[in-house]
């Protein structure tokens, strides 16, 4: 099985996301914290590259797509979002034609329906058969990156001693070359040599989102708009200043353009997220015709458009809410959201210190009944199975 890892809420919508050929998951390491705040976020390393063994079975990239679904399917994904580099997204774009029910969205970075002529996929593995990666490694930055003046090592450090982060990552996903399986890496150059997806584009039916490099020499944009001319009702992103990893080099456009493209949670999911099914349940079983279009406001506004937003993560959002709970001296509200601060993240000890915090600015009567009823929520949690 690929070697892989998760990260974000449990309760998130899946979301895979593939790497570049000769990198590793450490390629979405720009876009993680980000997409990991509402998706749960799964990223795996292809055959012989970062953790994942070689796999002399997969020599195409079909075969690629059913190990990506092997993981899946060990996670309990039944559906869920793709995004891939180069590779990656040729996995997603074959996952979209031969497993159609599977996908929810398709996002394809610096990919294409066919990577070239054949042959000079079988040369590279053949190179790299015989003499592995290190003959790669030269011309990889000029592929990979738009600026390669200097691309940067592991420990590479500003004048200040702080680590810079981009130039440091290039690095890193330059050892990932260095240290690929060569019999993986050159499995890899046999799948692509041997994928052609341009007459089946039409069959890709999920929303897709394609993503160009300007500078990317390995595929070019005119890959991309075949993509997205093939596909139908696919958007097409171009971005200036970026090679092949355009993840990387314009970290901040590609995350964007992701967040644009995916589908935020619903106020309803985010609510029973935060508060739980059965708080949800029960306010659902005492709606009436009076209080319907309340209950309807506060799912599509407070919990729909305010706590989806990517500027702050669950945490900090229950840190602000249960402080201006204090402040207004909400005890009931406060009650239901110490609840929701555990199921956030919060340890009791945290929720301590926001308490201790607003005893400061909120005042000291205000905060002790804050600390009641926290400490009465606490008590009933460690009372229940």
């Amino acid at each position: 099985m690929l070697h892989y890892r998760l990260d974000g809420p449990e309760q998130g919508q899946p979301l895979i996301l593939g790497p570049s050929l000769g990198t590793s998951l450490r390629l979405w390491q720009p876009q993680l914290q980000a997409l990991a705040r509402t998706f749960r976020v799964l990223r795996y390393d292809l055959p012989g590259h970062g953790d994942s063994p070689a796999d002399g079975k997969a020599s195409t990239v079909d075969d690629l797509a059913e190990l990506v679904l092997e993981v899946a399917a060990a996670e309990g994904m039944d559906g869920f979002h793709y995004a891939g580099v180069s590779i990656g997204g040729a996995i997603g774009a074959t996952l979209a034609v031969r497993h159609p029910g599977r996908l929810r969205s398709l996002t394809m970075i610096c990919s294409s329906a066919r990577f070239g002529d054949p042959r000079a996929w079988q040369e590279r593995a053949a190179l790299v058969r015989t003499q592995g990666t290190a003959p790669l490694l030269e011309t990889a930055p000029g592929r990979w990156f738009a600026h390669t003046s200097d691309p940067g090592l592991p420990n590479d450090r500003s004048p200040n001693g702080e680590p810079r982060t981009g130039r440091t990552l290039r690095g890193e996903l330059l050892g990932d070359l260095a240290a690929a399986d060569p019999a993986g890496y050159a499995a890899c150059c046999d799948a692509l040599g041997a994928y052609d997806l341009r007459a089946d584009l039409a069959a890709v039916t999920v929303p897709t989102l394609v993503v160009a490099g300007r500078e990317d020499p390995a595929t070019p944009p005119p890959h991309a708009r075949e993509l997205a001319d093939g596909i139908p009702g696919a958007t097409l992103v171009e971005l200036p200043a970026a090679a092949h990893l355009a993840n990387v080099d314009q970290p901040a456009r590609v995350t964007q353009a992701l967040l644009t493209h995916l589908p935020g949670p619903t106020g309803t999911q985010v609510r029973r997220e935060v508060l739980g099914d059965a708080h949800v349940d029960r306010a659902a079983a005492r709606t009436t015709g009076f209080t319907r279009d309340f209950q309807d406001f506060i799912t599509r506004y407070a919990w729909g458009e305010i706590w989806t937003r990517p500027g702050l993560d669950r945490r900090t959002r229950s840190c602000v809410t249960l402080t201006a709970l204090v402040a207004r001296g909400h005890l009931d509200e406060l009650a239901m959201h110490v609840r929701a601060a555990l199921r956030n993240g919060l340890t009791p000890d945290e929720i301590g210190e926001v308490l201790l915090q607003s005893a400061v600015y909120c005042g000291v009567p205000a905060a002790n009944a804050a600390f009641a009823v926290a400490q009465r929520v606490l008590t009933e949690l460690e009372q229940e199975p």
